[in-house]
């Protein structure tokens, strides 16, 4: 950790990066990132780069650079366990690669990496590292890790939760992150999301343990909705008794299948592994080639159930 900070005191410029469908914590640790960087050093030139998240879109906006900017700079990944998931592939023209993230590691690419599963988040990671070196942390920047700190944590409920976790929260609350504001902002929903939720209850499968909803390309847009917004609500089949691993398949533009894999009981990152994918042990994402896959995906959850 102490090598990454002098990394990033010797860079002019930092370009910081996330995965592709970046969700509240890969926006969390990016622009928490760039806040402590830009206020402890405000001389370096620091850019956020990626794809757009509209769910979180209040934390931060995505900088649009050149390939210019790159010559010479810093690229740093968060929360970003293979490269493949890369949201921005210009990264490797950075002069130099740092890897931060709380995944369990598979892909070890970059020049340094500082990868930790016992953060619940990323953003926990760069508060911990602020906190760490004593970088400066304005309001921007603590409501973008507590986002990504409230949204990995399933809000504080979820395993990995720690007295470091609070301990944290409560820095970022102190420097400016108001629990009122955020969460109005995840709170809020579109009555096409709430037709769509009444969709899945209406339309989930279950089998011996496993319950699941699958979602065609068409329903998508039949709802008005984005995959974002899709995907996001893969939890409310979470808790139902006698179902420990859950799931929302989301067919893509391409005709993939987009898996979003979950559980209260057993571990299930390894069968994320099996079908492009991965994750946490709770909680992972998945890609099947077609629906034709669903079947031989299916009975690698059972056999871990």
């Amino acid at each position: 950790m102490k090598h990454i900070y002098d990394k990033i005191k010797e860079y002019k410029t930092i370009i910081i990066h996330g995965h592709k469908r970046p969700d509240g914590d890969c926006y969390g640790a990016q622009f928490g990132l760039k806040n402590i960087i830009e206020n402890t050093y405000p001389e370096k030139d620091v850019y956020v780069v990626g794809q757009k998240s509209d769910f979180v879109d209040y934390v931060g906006q995505m900088d649009v650079i050149s390939d210019d900017v790159y010559k010479g700079a810093l690229s740093i990944v968060v929360d970003t366990a293979t490269s493949e998931r890369i949201s921005e592939e210009r990264y490797t023209l950075g002069k130099e690669i740092i890897k931060i993230d709380h995944h369990i590691p598979i892909d070890q690419y970059g020049d340094y990496q500082w990868v930790d599963t016992s953060f619940p988040s990323c953003a926990q990671m760069i508060a911990y590292f602020a906190k760490t070196f004593d970088m400066k942390i304005t309001k921007p920047g603590a409501v973008a890790m507590y986002t990504g700190i409230l949204t990995d944590t399933g809000r504080f409920k979820y395993r990995g939760v720690s007295q470091l976790t609070h301990e944290l929260a409560g820095m970022l609350l102190s420097n400016g992150a108001d629990v009122e504001e955020i969460d109005q902002q995840l709170s809020k929903e579109s009555l096409n999301v709430i037709r769509y939720k009444g969709f899945i209850y209406q339309n989930f499968i279950t089998d011996n343990g496993f319950i699941y909803v699958k979602v065609s390309k068409d329903q998508v847009k039949e709802f008005g909705l984005t995959y974002e917004e899709a995907s996001s609500v893969v939890n409310i089949l979470g808790g139902i008794d006698g179902y420990p691993v859950w799931a929302i398949l989301l067919e893509q533009e391409d005709n993939t299948i987009r898996v979003r894999l979950r559980s209260n009981g057993p571990d299930i990152d390894k069968v994320a592994n099996q079908f492009k994918g991965g994750g946490h042990a709770k909680a992972s994402g998945a890609t099947l080639d077609n629906w034709e896959e669903l079947p031989a995906f299916i009975k690698a959850v059972k056999e871990v159930i």
